[in-house]
Order: structure tokens, then sequence, then C-alpha cells
């Protein structure tokens, strides 16, 4: 058993969007086996009532605050010192005095850290071996929306990828083992920090079979006749956003126009005003609901028309454990280890989406058998705990991290 001090961007409980999921099950895993230091913050007040549910799981629990309209303020810092702004946003002077206070008292084996925002406060831990889970690459992620934004927010978004891949390789070159969620992320890192072959290596995502499976107690909350087509995220997420708004403005038309009985259903919390306006008689905003599986088990198909998106989405997973079928975009689907057409399907353009929909709700025996075989596929190979099991190996050896001169 060793001292594992944990540093995690966001409070991963209860785990109810992409990153809480990962991080969730990050300490599961680690309070299983170590005594966890867990420093984090809470941007989101609904989190607040949680605390006590992570306490129960840690050694000790600091828990700072973010207000994100202040923080984006506090993060244009880094244009005037050079930084990337992403750190600025997570900038706490007490979350520093708690880490260093830690280090200090406790004796602390290893640090992990989750997501490149929380190495900051990594940076002072010595020679203690450091584990970081970057999950993507997220300094690709703002090149990629640099590409889809107009000047300024492009220049913007452009420096903000420029300079956080510089620091991704700082924190990277000085780390023990750095992680992302699939190989094709591992790649994409080192072909930009070639110094870093050897260092970076894949720690997928799973879902938990158990839960995600399809229950005959969940009553459909869809009213009867209709048929659900389900997209399922945080609605403040920006290409959750994108993907729900250009589904609904382009691909829901030509669908409903071959069955009228289409209802497109926006499942997730905090939808943005964009997500809010789409809501009318063929569109269905829930804002957040206390259990997604209901909407998952009873939808005729899920969709994820991401057109930007990066590694492996829980989204996905998720549907395809309660043996519903699933289209996704090819960014959303390329990442998953299944048989494009038998256990999941891929699409991009209008007509794309629409002709795998409509094959999907004219056969329902076909889409049955795919949503069986996309379960069989993920109680196969994407249970957590074969995929956290990399991390044991390295946090069970404790070998001297190596730091740069």
């Amino acid at each position: 058993m060793a001292n594992v001090l944990f540093l995690v961007h966001r409070l991963p409980y209860p785990p109810n969007k992409g990153d809480k999921v990962r991080s969730f099950h990050l300490l599961e895993r680690l309070a299983s086996r170590h005594r966890v230091f867990l420093g984090t913050f809470i941007d989101d007040p609904a989190d607040r009532p949680f605390i006590d549910k992570v306490r129960e799981r840690c050694a000790d629990l600091h828990v700072a605050t973010i207000t994100p309209p202040t923080a984006r303020v506090r993060s244009l810092v880094g244009l005037l010192d050079g930084s990337p702004l992403t750190l600025h946003y997570y900038r706490d002077r007490g979350m520093q005095r708690w880490v260093r206070q830690t280090l200090a008292d406790q004796d602390i084996d290893a640090v992990v850290v989750f997501s490149s925002s929380m190495a900051q406060y990594a940076e002072d831990s010595g020679n203690r071996p450091l584990l970081i889970d970057f999950i993507d690459v997220d300094s690709a992620k703002w090149s990629q929306y640099a590409e889809a934004h107009r000047w300024p927010m492009s220049w913007l978004y452009r420096r903000e990828g420029r300079r956080l891949l510089a620091y991704e390789r700082h924190v990277a070159a000085r780390s023990l083992r750095s992680f992302f969620v699939t190989e094709r992320e591992v790649g994409l890192f080192t072909d930009l920090a070639p110094e870093c072959v050897g260092v970076a290596e894949p720690m997928g995502n799973g879902v938990d079979g158990a839960h995600f499976a399809p229950d005959a107690r969940l009553a459909s909350p869809f009213a009867a006749g209709e048929l659900p087509v389900v997209f399922t995220g945080a609605m403040d997420y920006w290409p959750n956003i994108d993907a729900a708004c250009w589904f609904a403005a382009e691909v829901l038309p030509a669908l409903r126009h071959r069955y009228p009985a289409v209802r497109f259903h926006v499942v997730g919390r905090s939808p943005a005003l964009a997500v809010r306006a789409l809501a009318c008689e063929s569109v269905a905003v829930s804002g957040t609901v206390p259990d997604v599986r209901p909407y998952l088990q009873h939808a005729a198909v899920v969709v994820a028309p991401l057109r930007l998106a990066r590694g492996i989405q829980n989204k996905v997973l998720e549907a395809m454990a309660m043996a519903r079928p699933v289209v996704a975009s090819r960014a959303c689907v390329e990442p998953v280890a299944a048989v494009l057409g038998e256990e999941l399907l891929a699409a991009d353009t209008v007509v794309e989406f629409v002709t795998a929909i409509a094959g999907l709700l004219d056969e329902p025996g076909r889409a049955a058998a795919i949503g069986a075989a996309g379960r069989a596929r993920i109680l196969r190979d994407y249970s957590w705990a074969a995929h956290l099991a990399v991390l044991d190996r390295h946090l069970e050896a404790r070998p001297a991290a190596v730091v740069p001169a």
C-alpha cells in the first residue's frame, strides 16, 4: 500500500460526465489499494452535496471552489506572462498550500495527476514518481477549436494549443509515465513530442457493465408511439452543443420526412442557450436527469454526431453496454474496438446518418442484434479493472522518478 497524492481538476463524483466517469473509477481503483490524499475543485454547486461521499474514500481531501466566470477572467493573465490560459484558470493559492503541506507532512510515495491543468501543483513534488493521466491531447483539442471558429477566438484557441502543448511536453518529460485514453492519442502526442516516446502509453476507458445493463424495471421516459433518437452528454460542452445543433438542423428534418414519429432527445446536464433553443415538437431537451439509463434503454437509436471528438466517448460505450444500436461519427467510432456494421455504425454526413438510422428503424431485428453484439463487446473488452491495471504496475513498483536537471 502506498500513500498517493491524487490531483483532479473536478470533483470525481457524481460520475455524470466523461471526465468525471474516468476520474471516479481511477479514484475507486486507487482507494481500494492505497491511501489517497485528494486535491480537487468544484465548479458546479450541484456537486457540493457529494463531498462527503468522496471524503469516505480518502485519507485526506481538499476541495477548492472555482467560479467559472471569474476563472475565465483570471485565465487571461496567461496573455501577459506567456503561459497557457488553462493553468491560470485552475490556479488557486489554497490548493497550492495544501499540496505543499501534504508533501511535507505525509510520507507521499507517488503523485498521480488527472489532466494537464493540475500538473502545476506537482511541480514541487521532488523526486517522487509522477504519473499523469492526460486523457486526451488537450492542446490538439484547442487547435481543432481554432479551425472551427472565427477570429479573434481562432487566434486565442490556436495560441492556447501551442502554449499548452509546450507545457504538456514539459510535464510528460519529467513524469515516470504519461497516460492517454487510446493508442491513437499516444501516437499523436509522441509525434508532437518525440522525446516522450517510451514514456507515454495507453490507459483506456471502461464501462461498469453491471450498472449499464438492460433492466426491465427501467420505465420508458418517452411518449407512446414516438421513435426516440437519443443523444447524451454534458450539454455545456462545446463539441456536444455543436453536435446537437447540427443534428437537429441538418439530419432531423430529413429523418422526420421519412419517419414523422421520430423525436430527437438531447439528454444531459447544463444545456447551453443554443441547446435549449432547440426544444420544439420534434426536439426534447431534458437538462439534468436522475438516471440516463432509461433514456438509453428505450431509445430506438442512440446517436453521437460529434464533429469534433478526442479519444473514446463514454456516451458511446454506455449506450453499447445498454444493448442499444449506436450511430456515431467516425471520430467517435475509430477509437472503439468494435466491428463496424455489426456492433457499431459510423456516419459523418447528413445522408450517412439518415441512411444508417433509417436502416435500424426499418429493421428492428437488425437493430436489436447490433445492440446485443455491442453489449457483448463491452463486457468482453471494456471493464475498468482491465484498463486501469496498467496504473497498478507503476505504483506497486514505485521506482524513483527521473527528474530533468
